[in-house]
């Protein structure tokens, strides 16, 4: 069990179903829009549930329609006062978020509504899965405004590729759900009065399996992707015979051997 405490803000929500975690923005009158302290909420709230021992899946969402529109407005204009320290520590503390959520040793489900822009669609993209509804609007709009989405190209390259990347980086583009599911970057699209069912058919196929063979192949994925072909696959059979010694495999081994 994690002994991290949950940060306590109106703007984000934190609820258990069984060993499933909610963690909802709550922010509807702004579209569920970032501010620095939602930013830190989300990081802090994404390492103490990575550490609780009793969740086995983490669903992130928006409320009111919509999952994310970037960043508070507000924000914005305080962004743009800011040196180049102070730039580089805000620069920092996202990065943060996003490999708070991309590490985590839980699975993780964005559930995507209406808008999902700019450093939304990021958080969504670090995500493990992304189920959308046909209402879900994606895009990686920071061109529009003169900055780029740096941070998220790098995670964003590893899950559509090089070509799908730069159509949607140097176009700031909106993509429905359809699309986005078309190019990789949206797992499963389904109606909207359909959306709480899928993603509850997902957690509960995620939970069946191994908590530790999850936490292991999340891990895996962040190592293979810069591996030459022999250090990938030297790592592949050294994370094979780790797994044969966790009490999960001896567990599922004995149970299987059982019914035979």
């Amino acid at each position: 069990m994690s002994t991290m405490p949950l940060p306590k803000l109106e703007t984000l929500l934190v609820k258990f179903d069984g060993s499933t975690a909610l963690v909802t923005l709550n922010r509807p009158a702004k579209r569920n829009s970032l501010d620095q302290e939602l930013i830190l909420g989300l990081t802090q709230t994404f390492e103490a549930l990575s550490a609780d021992d009793n969740v086995r899946v983490i669903v992130l969402s928006g409320v009111g329609g919509h999952f994310c529109s970037g960043l508070y407005l507000n924000y914005l204009e305080e962004i743009s006062q800011f040196g180049t320290l102070e730039n580089l520590k805000d620069s920092q503390q996202f990065l943060d978020l996003l490999l708070a959520i991309y590490r985590c040793s839980k699975p993780v489900i964005a559930k995507v509504q209406g808008y999902a822009l700019a450093g939304g669609c990021g958080i969504a993209s670090v995500c493990d899965l992304i189920i959308a509804d046909d209402s879900a609007t994606f895009g990686y709009t920071e061109a529009r405004f003169g900055f780029i989405p740096a941070l998220v190209a790098t995670f964003l390259l590893r899950k559509v590729g090089e070509s799908h990347t730069k159509d949607l980086l140097l176009t700031a583009r909106f993509l429905d759900s359809k699309e986005a599911h078309s190019i990789g970057l949206v797992n499963k699209f389904v109606s909207a009065d359909e959306l709480d069912k899928t993603v509850d058919e997902y957690v509960a196929l995620l939970t069946k399996n191994s908590a530790s063979s999850l936490t292991l192949t999340k891990g895996m994925f962040e190592h293979l992707g810069s591996m030459s072909l022999g250090a990938s696959l030297n790592y592949a059979r050294d994370l094979n015979a780790l797994t044969r010694n966790t009490d999960d495999f001896k567990a599922g081994l004995a149970k299987f051997l059982t019914k035979k």
